[in-house]
């Protein structure tokens, strides 16, 4: 059975590149342009990994995450954070809100299939 996917981004650009990316590589991708669509996709079913954006409008991807890990239902599904907030700092932050990895904008497919593997 393939492995299930959250991919939460607001560029449907960046959405289409990491969900085909996974998608070749056997997993079940499902999409979300933002936190609120992640919220009703996890009501729905728990993904085996979710891969977020930080920036997206309304709440943040450090928001949906510290959100995700408080929540006792989700709490274990590990959270890849890609986002081109690059400075060491936004790192901290984002493994500070309970990220699993972090992957900075622009990344190489390979990366964020193998950051993903990591942890399914």
């Amino acid at each position: 059975m393939a492995r299930k996917i959250l991919v939460v981004d607001d560029s449907a650009t960046e959405m289409a590149v990491m969900s085909s990316s996974l998608k070749a590589e056997g997993f079940d991708v499902l999409t979300a342009s933002n936190s609120d669509e992640a919220l009703t996709h996890l009501e729905q079913t728990t993904p085996d990994a979710i891969v977020l954006d930080v920036i997206m409008p309304g709440r943040n991807g450090f928001q949906l995450c510290r959100q995700i890990r408080n929540d006792e239902r989700w709490s274990k599904v590990p959270i890849v954070l890609v986002t081109s907030k690059d400075q060491e700092s936004d790192r901290f932050w984002g493994m500070k809100q309970g990220a699993s990895d972090y992957i900075t904008k622009p990344f190489a497919p390979a990366s964020l299939v193998a950051a993903v593997r990591r942890f399914v």
